[in-house]
């Protein structure tokens, strides 16, 4: 067994590459990351197992962003998600569901770990903006998922340190928390330290320009939400290695 084990949460199958050569155990393969992550496509998901060769490729399943109430409609399309991903050789999905009440629908998580077969199941982010923590840890525990990411309840992993200790031993090595929002080089040394939480979930992004000469920076592809449309973040094997160094330097 690993001392730590390490996930990228990767937007691109370049961020895939670029985290496997930098030593991650796995990646969570995302699409929308400024809604927090999206499923990624049919494309995306099958070149990722292409060229992950030694590290783990699991796949988020979100038809949107917003909140974890999903309709009927929804619920359909994440089914189809999930069979999809299993298919294309995902070695695990991330999903979660909340009820309109905040608490952590059971009836339609059992359906997901159904369609996921066997393999197997991160409850992801919605944790943190359910009702009861320490409630929802054991109805995630008693569902049977493998690991929960969360920053503790907080906007980052660093600021939930108090919540995320708590969980780990209210855990007590029935389930894996995974740490992750906002880890970086600079503090996922201190959040191991004070939680005991061994798993972590980073993305290791810096910003690269584009190649293009020629530009129209007066127009915008999005209609409501302005973006540098000549700008996009992107794992780099650099800050993959000199955050998983930055652990393993400090513990």
């Amino acid at each position: 067994m690993k001392e730590y084990s390490f996930e990228v949460c990767a937007n691109s199958v370049e961020s895939c590459i670029a985290a496997q050569a930098g030593g991650a155990d796995r990646v969570e393969l995302c699409a929308g990351i400024p809604e927090g992550g999206t499923t990624p496509s049919y494309g995306d998901i099958a070149i990722a197992r292409e060229v992950l060769q030694n590290t783990g490729l699991h796949v988020i399943i979100r038809p949107r962003g917003g909140d974890f109430l999903y309709s009927p409609i929804e619920q359909r399309i994440m089914l189809k998600d999930i069979d999809n991903a299993r298919r294309l050789g995902a070695d695990s999905i991330v999903v979660g569901c909340l009820t309109a009440d905040g608490e952590v629908d059971i009836p339609l998580m059992k359906q997901f770990m159904e369609a996921a077969q066997d393999i197997p199941v991160t409850f992801h982010r919605a944790f943190d903006v359910c009702r009861n923590p320490r409630k929802a840890l054991e109805d995630i525990i008693g569902l049977g998922c493998r690991r929960i990411l969360t920053s503790g309840q907080q906007p980052t992993a660093e600021q939930g340190i108090p919540l995320l200790k708590e969980l780990r031993q209210q855990a007590a090595g029935r389930i894996i928390l995974l740490a992750g929002c906002g880890v970086n080089e600079r503090n996922i040394a201190r959040i191991a330290r004070e939680t005991g939480i061994r798993e972590f979930h980073f993305s290791a992004r810096e910003t690269v320009t584009s190649r293009m000469q020629y530009r129209k920076e007066q127009i915008a592809m999005g209609a409501t939400v302005r973006v540098d449309e000549f700008a996009r973040d992107v794992t780099t094997e650099k800050r993959v290695r000199e955050t998983i160094g930055k652990l393993r330097a400090g513990n």
